[in-house]
């Protein structure tokens, strides 16, 4: 006997009876790894299945998380992390990251360095980049569909959903600029992209109409947070460039 080291319960057994803990917990060991990377990529709550039902039924598989079952999926802001682990990862093998980060810095640079420096960031840490671009779609959303009664966060899910499915497909551009050195795919990806989240906002927020205005409507949702986090990283840095100008 014992008594528990979280909370001082008399162990008899091997679990604590008021909360769970072991008696004695095991070492940690090649086992407890190997369990731990099978845990995170379980089909049934791990990675590959949360790929899939985000591929087939995006905004449905995100209205059952927030409603009504959260054991099914990959939690979200873990499965953001992990597609921009993903992202970088690639990005750094094949040396897309440098590609992409030119690119971006040619178009923020002609308007603020700051700005340049901020979207450089943003691409250079793509977990962080990814919910501060989903923070400005989710308040386009909120703005747009604000009959329904989705609160911030529970928009701010849907997006760590969409945004992770987005990242996993710039990942396989990655690779197959490494391969193929092919960047046409970056535009190609784009319009992919745009398709499918306008697909998984207008799912989500399907209320039996079928007009072809609800997917011009979830469109126009997507492009505006983008719209959004743009004219703010350029008010920052033009902002920015003014006082570092005055001092």
């Amino acid at each position: 006997m014992t008594n528990c080291r979280n909370c001082n319960e008399l162990i008899i057994q091997k679990f604590c009876p008021n909360c769970g803990q072991p008696a004695m917990l095991k070492r940690i060991d090649k086992h407890y790894i190997s369990h731990e990377l099978l845990h995170l990529f379980h089909f049934e709550k791990g990675f590959f299945y949360t790929v899939k039902e985000m591929l087939i039924r995006p905004g449905e598989s995100a209205k059952e998380f927030i409603s009504e079952d959260r054991s099914k999926l990959m939690k979200p802001v873990a499965f953001l992390i992990l597609t921009a682990l993903i992202f970088t990862l690639t990005a750094y093998l094949t040396h897309a990251d440098q590609f992409i980060n030119d690119q971006s810095k040619s178009v923020y640079i002609k308007i603020s360095k700051v700005s340049a420096a901020i979207m450089s960031w943003m691409l250079a840490h793509h977990g962080y980049g990814n919910i501060i671009s989903g923070f400005f779609t989710a308040l386009s959303c909120k703005l747009l569909y604000r009959k329904y009664q989705y609160n911030f966060f529970e928009i701010i899910i849907l997006l760590c959903f969409i945004i992770g499915l987005n990242t996993l497909l710039l990942s396989l551009v990655n690779l197959l600029f490494g391969i193929f050195n092919t960047q046409w795919m970056n535009f190609t990806v784009g319009i992919v992209s745009f398709i499918y989240s306008t697909w998984a906002i207008r799912q989500f927020y399907f209320d039996g109409t079928k007009k072809i205005s609800t997917y011009l409507k979830a469109l126009f949702a997507f492009v505006f947070g983008s719209v959004l986090m743009t004219m703010a990283v350029i008010c920052i840095g033009v902002i920015a460039d003014l006082i570092i100008k005055l001092f």
